[in-house]
């Protein structure tokens, strides 16, 4: 359809071709029992390594590829393995406990990183300890897939001289679009039922996305939004509610309150444009990656709408051939406790060219046990790929070396920044959409 019909000068909304490929991420049959975290890491090792070796022709084809058990030494070779980080910050049940039984609580800290934190690379014959300067210990995780060209040394370390990531996945091509403006809405952190939330500023977003709000030009423009996705932590409930106890009836309607007043929300979208609603940490879902649907019972106004989706976390969809991909945002909040990098886009760039949504995933970031599979190994790179829950507002394009070009989103809180972000189909530039409003007391 076109923005505009000519004739009655109604606006109509534009449509678009959707489709979801987040089976990858669905758990068919849950099981748990003797299921063991050691089958994803020889999953994850054997899917990188095999796209690793293919590069090896291109990089140093002169040099031989040694397990960590052949090495010899004084001998240039490359070995590929899986990076395990010693982190003298990193928590543990044990100090946990002893936090407990401490008189005096100490701090924790939001970061993990330590001066004195080193790296080992792991294969099926055994791990090497790592040294030399090309590798900083502050910028990889447990869990890494890499390729190390260096040398064994005397005391039996190995001597990095270079390293080789899997870098960015092959992509399709990004469609060419016939000079129509089309808008994918983007917006997280509703947290409906916190002290956080502004009932107004979640009303004015609902009024401009179904064209309520604003002058002709305002309205022509909500016309071109075809889908809105919401990024997960769409309610809050007060901890103090779930302490396992029977709940009397007034803190019952406390429970229920923050997730009527979303399906309100979402219902009033729904209505008019197809919306995606993602799962997250607060959620009434599973907490282990990757996250479940929402069940539509929470949702008896919304969810009778064809146009309502509850997905899961990460979440993979095209619309109009334009492939997007994005998470919560557990993934990069992890990544962010037990690695450093100058901001939330780094982050997000490091997962792609390590072609892992999720590498801390179960080191410190809980996960299903997957024994077939490894559903955050990232076979396709997405024009977009955007996480929820950031502090702040943030984009860039990122290319690779065969022509990808990704634009990298960083979706902020909507309780606390009052923004959603709007990615426009045609050329994938993005612009704010920004409701922040302050009601005195």
């Amino acid at each position: 359809m076109t923005a505009m019909d000519v004739d009655t000068g109604a606006l109509q909304r534009k449509q678009s071709l959707y489709k979801s490929m987040d089976e990858i991420f669905e758990i068919q049959k849950e099981m748990y029992k003797g299921q063991q975290y050691s089958q994803i890491y020889y999953i994850r090792l054997h899917l990188i390594r095999t796209l690793i070796y293919s590069l090896l022709p291109n990089w140093k084809p002169h040099l031989p590829v040694c397990t960590v058990l052949g090495l010899e030494e004084g001998k240039e070779c490359i070995i590929v393995g899986t990076l395990y980080k010693h982190m003298k910050l990193k928590p543990t049940i044990l100090s946990e406990y002893s936090k407990e039984r401490s008189a005096t609580p100490l701090v924790s800290p939001d970061n993990f990183v330590h001066p004195d934190d080193s790296l080992v690379l792991e294969d099926e014959s055994g791990r090497v300890n790592l040294k030399g300067n090309v590798l900083s210990p502050s910028v990889y995780v447990t869990g890494n897939v890499v390729a190390l060209h260096g040398k064994e040394t005397g005391g039996g370390d190995f001597f990095v001289e270079d390293l080789l990531e899997a870098g960015l996945p092959p992509q399709l091509d990004l469609p060419n679009k016939s000079g129509e403006d089309k808008y994918v809405v983007l917006v997280s952190g509703l947290n409906v039922g916190s002290i956080s939330s502004n009932p107004l500023q979640l009303q004015l977003l609902v009024d401009h996305i179904t064209g309520h709000l604003g002058d002709k030009k305002e309205q022509h423009s909500a016309a071109q939004i075809v889908q809105v996705v919401v990024a997960g932590n769409s309610i809050q409930i007060q901890h103090g509610l779930l302490n396992g106890q029977n709940l009397a009836s007034k803190d019952q309607s406390k429970l229920s309150e923050p997730i009527k007043e979303l399906d309100i929300f979402l219902t009033q979208i729904a209505a008019g444009i197809p919306i995606d609603i993602m799962a997250g940490y607060n959620d009434p879902a599973n907490f282990a990656l990757p996250q479940q649907p929402l069940n539509r019972c929470l949702f008896p106004g919304s969810s009778a709408y064809n146009t309502f989706r509850s997905c899961t976390n990460p979440h993979l969809f095209d619309v109009d051939n334009v492939r997007f991909l994005g998470t919560s945002g557990q993934n990069i909040d992890d990544l962010n406790k037990y690695s450093e990098a100058k901001d939330t886009l780094e982050f997000m760039e490091r997962t792609l060219r390590w072609r892992h949504l999720a590498p801390t995933a179960p080191n410190t970031l809980g996960c299903y046990p997957f024994t077939d599979r490894d559903p955050f190994f990232i076979e396709s790179c997405p024009h977009v790929y955007f996480v929820g829950n950031q502090d702040k507002y943030a984009t860039r394009i990122i290319k690779g070396s065969e022509g990808q070009v990704v634009r990298l989103i960083s979706v902020p809180k909507f309780s606390e920044t009052g923004i959603a972000v709007m990615v426009n189909l045609k050329n994938l530039e993005c612009s704010t959409l920004n409701f922040a409003v302050q009601i005195s007391s």
